[in-house]
C-alpha cells in the first residue's frame, strides 16, 4: 500500500539529485524545485564549503534531504558545478 509520505516524497524527490543554479534570496542559497508538481523550493544548507562562489555562477549537484527549513526543502551541495569544455 502506498502510504500519503511516499506520495510527498516522491513529489519532492527527497533523496534525488539534480543540477540546480542556485541564487541567494534572504541570506539563504535557494533554487527552484525541478519538479513543477512540488509545492516547495529547495534550501540549500548543506555542503556550502564546496563552493567557491556565494552565489555559485554556474548550476550545481544538489541532493534533496528529507527535512524542511524556511518553508523549503533542504539540501546539500554534491559537487560543485560542471565545466563547460569547448
Amino acid at each position: 500500500m502506498t502510504s500519503i509520505r511516499d506520495l510527498l516524497d516522491e513529489s519532492l524527490a527527497i533523496g534525488d539529485r539534480f543540477e540546480l543554479l542556485l541564487e541567494e534570496r534572504d541570506g539563504r542559497l535557494v533554487a527552484d524545485h525541478p519538479h513543477a508538481s512540488s509545492p516547495m523550493d529547495i534550501a540549500v544548507v548543506e555542503g556550502l564549503e564546496e563552493l567557491d562562489d556565494r552565489p555559485p555562477t554556474e548550476p550545481v549537484e544538489v541532493e534533496l534531504l528529507g527535512r524542511v527549513v524556511d518553508g523549503r526543502i533542504a539540501g546539500r551541495v554534491v559537487a560543485p558545478g560542471h565545466e563547460q569544455t569547448d
